[in-house]
């Protein structure tokens, strides 16, 4: 079963769905029996969804994507174009 360091570095991971279903187990056996990472999951939780509320109607500005693209050297809408505009 992971600590609480283990578990506090891989929320965002867990929470996201990133991990494989063995170190998702692990975690959740972790966070039934931690109230205090429990609380902290149920933070990171919440502000993820009002971050996603509340984010979902903003539009990127203009060049932002095309950016991100090319950092990450990868065509994230569709557009078959790395920093396209």
């Amino acid at each position: 079963m992971p600590d609480c360091n283990e578990t506090l570095r891989e929320l965002d991971a867990f929470l996201d769905d990133e991990l494989s279903d063995e170190v998702r187990v692990h975690i959740h056996e972790h966070l039934d029996g931690c109230y205090d990472c429990l609380q902290t999951f149920e933070f990171h939780a919440e502000l993820k969804i009002a971050i996603r509320r509340k984010c979902t109607n903003d539009e990127m500005p203009a060049g932002l994507l095309s950016k991100i693209e090319r950092c990450f050297d990868t065509d994230f809408d569709g557009d078959g174009v790395v920093g396209g505009s």
